[in-house]
């Protein structure tokens, strides 16, 4: 089932703002806009300038150039039916394109009852686990894929012990301090299974980075992490809440909670 994609173009501004909210700088490129990170903190991309004027090759030929000067991820998101030439501008400039289900929270979805165990929590600024949760989708998306792996708590123990898991630590706190994002976890026997985030940009939010330990997957964690985001954006005034699916089988697990698919959100890079 796919809702009204009239929500596209609210999506489109999100976008668009995000970046900004989120302390990069904007280069006009014409059609595109590259954002470039100017704080601690992940790095942006290129995108489609509002206005979804056409993208040639060439176009993008000049932003990757500048990525490359800026020694930034050669990399662009944009949504498939709100820019289509961009795609084939991308591949052009031999860039490899990836495909993801772009979902928005039907406004009629009855909320979806947390699990007592593990307890699925949204967690505070300073809270002890934040450490480990911050660290848990590293893991998770170094062994992409849904099948029950290896990587466990003892794993996650020896992961959040790098200087990289405390700076991440300390840049999402402040994130949560200053209400630019929250985070849920998935907890059991003091060991955080899985976790993720919400952007919110006004009273738009997207669920982004949920990921399980792999020894923790098959268990309903990443839709119970997902619902208690999805509880608090709206509790906290969200109006539009929305997320990419990594692929189709998870889009019909995000399904379940009332997420409808309203396009395709397109993300292209340089091939490993």
């Amino acid at each position: 089932m796919t809702v009204n994609p009239g929500s596209l173009p609210e999506l489109e501004r999100y976008y668009d703002t995000a970046p900004r909210a989120g302390g990069a700088r904007a280069e006009d490129f014409g059609p595109l806009t590259l954002f470039v990170q100017e704080s601690d903190g992940w790095p942006y991309y290129a995108r489609p300038a509002l206005g979804g004027a056409e993208v040639s090759a060439a176009d993008v030929e000049r932003v990757l150039a500048r990525q490359r000067e800026l020694e930034v991820p050669e990399s662009f998101e944009w949504v498939a039916e709100t820019t289509p030439s961009l795609r084939a501008a991308a591949e052009a400039a031999g860039l490899h394109v990836h495909a993801h289900p772009l979902m928005v929270l039907d406004p009629a979805a009855e909320a979806v009852p947390l699990p007592v165990d593990p307890e699925v929590r949204v967690l505070g600024a300073a809270d002890p686990l934040l450490r480990s949760a911050v660290t848990v989708p590293m893991l998770a998306f170094a062994a992409p894929g849904t099948a029950v792996g290896e990587g466990g708590p003892a794993e996650l123990a020896v992961a959040a012990e790098d200087p990289a898991s405390e700076a991440r630590r300390v840049r999402v706190s402040g994130m949560i301090a200053s209400a630019r994002t929250a985070l849920a976890a998935a907890v059991r026997e003091g060991a955080v299974l899985c976790s993720g985030q919400y952007i919110p940009v006004g009273d738009v939010a997207e669920v982004v980075g949920v990921g399980t330990l792999p020894s923790a997957r098959r268990q309903g964690l990443g839709l119970a992490v997902t619902a208690a985001l999805v509880a608090d954006a709206l509790a906290h005034g969200a109006r539009t809440v929305f997320l990419s699916a990594g692929d189709e089988d998870v889009a019909r697990i995000y399904g379940r909670l009332g997420f409808r698919r309203v396009g395709t959100a397109l993300i292209a890079e340089r091939p490993l």
